[in-house]
């Protein structure tokens, strides 16, 4: 061993510059303010080449990818120019811990964005992973209106990968939201159909040809093109994956390749590899794909609708082998999709997505509260509706956090929702006996800082022999995912399967047809929180609820989110 000797004249040099490596490491992860200027607007685009209004952000649709590192603030000023519309933006998975009035959801947090008018949302960004942003006013997500969050871990990762990207996947109608929002508010209800195209990054390709009515200015083959992925032979990249579809389940697939699952909604998967990665509205998903194939060719990257009779044509993208070129197309048909109708495998992926060794957050193994949701399809004054536990979920005119920050009273419904249903007595495979609900903006109010268990429950619509797959979202928090099963839920055996030692944490989870999901959570973060499908038009036809915990820890509002319902003396620009 060689042992070294300093001079006494030394040792001050060396503790100088120890400070400043120091100091250096200390500056290198010091948390950092993220600037970023939106205009949103309506513009003419054709993503699948057929024309219409979109809402973009800085003249795109998806929006702009907001970049930070764990920990540092994001603050966003949004100009409201649709010059008709309200506006809210919602960030998705983002906890807002300290800043629930910047959670974005418009009745529920603030009141909207006036058309003309500017706000400022400002938050930390406090963990690392994958998350999205999106409109939460109306159905306005569905016109355009999404974008994708990265934020980059100060520690290493658990996984190496030598490039970086990102592919939001999305369904599309051509219909506006206010035709889709009208028919589901009519007597007789007209529903909202398939959608027409599947989009992979905001670009598709409808055949025009499909639709000869059409006239060539509004549908034109010329004004549209496929993504394309272009990657570089014998490397490994990380596809960080989102959806913000409106309706649609979907399959994703890259021809040929194989895809190992690393993360989920910003947690570490215990990795597994599969072939169709299924993905849900308001989910995140990070892949490992090894370039490793024919590099004289190039592949199909696919999605495919799923859980729904599949009448849409699939999303079709290229994945470019580099030097190739980017046009290219495959030399094959693009890979067949998965049965649409067939559960199994579906339910296998989602029992798969375990908690990564080393990164495992264990749940307290017991509940203070349990509440069950059944997911049910009703009337209201013969108005078609979705229903939580016979309750039909509307918005208030004042959003629930100022009026129960600021004891506006009579702002809403006092008698909270009912924690369950008849269990014994319902049959989830028959059409509702009584096909009338209420409806109601009442909300549940939890204990702060206790452990609450929600199983939800999914059921026969109105129509015979079909149920459909709910992806399910909450605000302000991440779950652990207890457990999924089939059929109904039993509370004396089936909590006894609960998984208590590897549960993945979420924020945004699938209720299968006819089966049952469980997810347990603290009420630690105050505020009031919405859960609910995340599909745009079930929401809108009143498939949510809300929490409320911890009110009185609430900070002082700030008074640029008041200006609506009873709040309307309260703004001060």
């Amino acid at each position: 061993m060689v042992e070294l000797q300093f001079s006494s004249r030394a040792i001050p040099t060396l503790l100088i510059l120890c400070f400043f490596l120091i100091l250096g490491n200390f500056h290198n992860v010091e948390a950092r303010n993220r600037y970023y200027k939106w205009e949103v607007k309506y513009e003419f685009r054709s993503p699948d080449c057929f024309k219409k209004l979109v809402i973009t952000i800085n003249a795109k649709t998806p929006g702009p990818t907001i970049q930070a590192e764990e920990g540092d603030t994001v603050i966003v000023q949004v100009n409201n120019t649709l010059l008709t519309e309200n506006l809210s933006i919602h960030w998705h998975g983002i906890r807002q811990i300290g800043t629930p009035w910047f959670d974005g959801t418009e009745g529920v947090t603030q009141c909207p964005i006036l058309p003309g008018d500017s706000f400022v949302y400002q938050f930390v960004v406090d963990r690392p992973g994958t998350y999205l942003y999106h409109a939460h006013y109306g159905m306005q997500r569905e016109a355009g209106l999404y974008g994708l969050i990265r934020v980059a871990p100060r520690d290493p990762e658990p996984f190496t990968y030598d490039f970086d990207r990102s592919i939001i996947l999305n369904d599309w109608y051509h219909q506006s939201t206010y035709e889709q929002a009208s028919g589901l508010s009519s007597i007789p209800f007209q529903w909202v159909g398939e959608p027409q195209s599947l989009l992979i990054h905001g670009k598709g390709r409808f055949n025009c040809s499909n639709s000869p009515s059409l006239s060539t200015g509004v549908c034109d083959m010329s004004k549209c093109s496929p993504f394309i992925q272009t990657v570089i032979p014998g490397k490994t990249y990380r596809l960080r994956i989102g959806s913000l579809t409106a309706l649609s389940a979907l399959s994703f697939q890259i021809e040929g390749h194989n895809m190992t699952v690393i993360e989920a909604d910003g947690h570490y998967v215990e990795p597994f590899v599969v072939k169709n990665l299924f993905i849900y509205s308001g989910e995140t998903y990070s892949v490992l794909v090894k370039t490793d194939q024919d590099p004289s060719r190039n592949y199909w990257i696919t999605s495919n609708v799923v859980s729904r009779n599949r009448t849409t044509p699939p999303g079709l993208a290229i994945f470019n082998y580099y030097p190739n070129h980017p046009k290219r197309s495959p030399p094959t048909v693009p890979p067949s999709p998965p049965a649409w109708d067939d559960v199994e495998p579906r339910l296998a992926q989602s029992l798969a997505i375990k908690a990564r060794q080393g990164y495992i957050h264990k749940p307290p193994t017991t509940s203070d509260r349990v509440i069950v949701l059944l997911n049910t399809q009703n009337n209201i004054s013969e108005y078609r509706r979705w229903s939580v536990n016979n309750v039909s979920f509307t918005l208030p005119h004042t959003p629930y956090l100022i009026a129960l920050r600021e004891n506006v009273s009579n702002a809403f419904d006092p008698t909270p929702p009912p924690d369950g249903y008849d269990f014994a007595s319902y049959d989830i495979w028959s059409p509702p006996p009584n096909a009338n609900a209420t409806s109601s903006n009442g909300i549940y109010r939890l204990r702060f800082n206790t452990t609450v268990d929600v199983i939800l429950q999914n059921a026969n619509t109105m129509n015979t022999n079909n149920s459909e797959t709910h992806p399910w979202h909450l605000h302000g928090h991440d779950f652990w995912v207890l457990g999924y099963g089939k059929g109904k839920f039993d509370v004396k055996n089936d909590t006894k399967k609960y998984n208590l030692e590897n549960p993945i944490m979420k924020n945004t989870v699938p209720v299968h047809p006819f089966g049952w999901t469980a997810l347990r959570f603290r009420s630690d973060n105050p505020g009031v929180w919405a859960f609910h499908c995340h599909i745009e038009s079930h929401f809108y036809m009143g498939m949510g609820v809300v929490f409320e915990e911890g009110i009185e820890r609430v900070g002082k509002l700030p008074s640029s989110i008041m200006g609506c319902g009873k709040t309307k003396g309260f703004h001060r620009p």
